[in-house]
């Protein structure tokens, strides 16, 4: 199956300057030369520490962000060619979900106003057509239509992000980005909104990007799981694949780390240290000193790219010299 969503060696720096009236500055690297795919009604998840490129990716791909260089391409066509009708068309086909459903609906609206919207301005629905429409979605996302006419503060955070749901797939899209969907929600919800995602992507083939932390989430919504680390794709593989078989030491700490409900299980050693600062990558492998299987000599000195990892897995690619055979820049 040919790919919907396709991100094409991304780079996205941004100027540091290092002080008042200096005039010397750096680059930060937020985004360098990441690329995945994602076909319609699967979701790839990226996973990773705070700072590790994930949500600068997102932004990109929404067009809230400007690509340093690199291709972002929908249907095989590259959005930074798009314009006029192609471009607004390329906007209602990729919608996101954000975190905080407390943020991301207006108090001051009626929850009928806020879904109504997006369609008064972009398929000019008015009348029955349109409170009919907002029924429809309301129904979807399995909010009683009588509760239209309530303000955002009238529902609990469960019922709040399902309204973003709602209004995300407003226009009809094709993509939904998915940043930390559940992680302001209670736990005791969670699992229903997660499944509430899966029926609509199973309903409407939707494709769906998934920024999470969370690794038992994206070992539950993933088909395919690409892992960040300063602003690189160290190791990406199917979800299967990569719970089984991770290959690179960042991946196998944070699958470590993951707490188990077994309290005789044994305790795991985690990556001790802070992300890599991207306007301060150190030499080579911008991983090497929080890793334990650093060889001193070449991984200081030498950046890994991906390539295929020692499982084997189709698609299953890691960007590690001390796994196995790994071609470097």
């Amino acid at each position: 199956m040919a790919a919907l969503l396709e991100v094409d060696h991304i780079v996205k720096h941004y100027p540091v300057r290092d002080g008042i009236g200096t005039g010397r500055g750096r680059l930060a690297r937020a985004v360098d030369d990441v690329s995945f795919s994602i076909e319609e009604g699967q979701t790839l998840a990226l996973v990773g520490e705070s700072g590790s490129g994930k949500t600068t990716t997102a932004r990109l791909i929404l067009l809230l962000d400007r690509l340093t260089s690199g291709e972002v391409r929908l249907g095989g066509d590259n959005v930074a060619r798009m314009k006029g009708s192609a471009l607004r068309q390329y906007k209602r086909s990729v919608q996101a979900v954000f975190q905080d459903p407390y943020s991301s609906l207006s108090p001051r609206m009626r929850i009928r106003d806020i879904l109504a919207e997006p369609l008064e301005i972009h398929e000019h629905l008015s009348g029955k057509a349109l409170r009919t429409r907002v029924g429809d979605l309301l129904d979807i996302v399995g909010i009683n239509t009588s509760k239209a006419d309530f303000y955002p503060h009238q529902f609990s955070g469960g019922q709040r992000q399902r309204i973003a749901i709602a209004r995300a797939l407003a226009l009809s899209p094709k993509v939904l980005i998915l940043d930390e969907p559940v992680s302001a929600l209670d736990v005791s919800i969670r699992a229903q909104v997660l499944n509430l995602l899966v029926d609509l992507q199973e309903q409407m083939k939707l494709a769906y990007l998934l920024i999470s932390h969370d690794l038992a989430i994206v070992e539950y919504m993933s088909h395919w799981i690409a892992v960040m680390y300063a602003g690189r794709i160290i190791e990406i593989a199917q979800g299967s694949q990569l719970y089984s078989a991770p290959s690179h030491p960042y991946t196998q700490a944070l699958i470590a780390a993951v707490p188990l409900p077994d309290p005789d299980a044994p305790l795991h050693d985690v990556v001790l240290g802070e992300v890599a600062d991207c306007a301060d990558l150190p030499s080579g492998c911008s991983f090497h000193p929080r890793c334990p299987l650093r060889d001193e000599n070449l991984c200081t000195a030498t950046l890994p790219l991906l390539a295929p990892a020692p499982s084997g897995g189709h698609g299953h690619r890691v960007a590690c010299l001390m796994a196995g055979h790994v071609p470097v820049a």
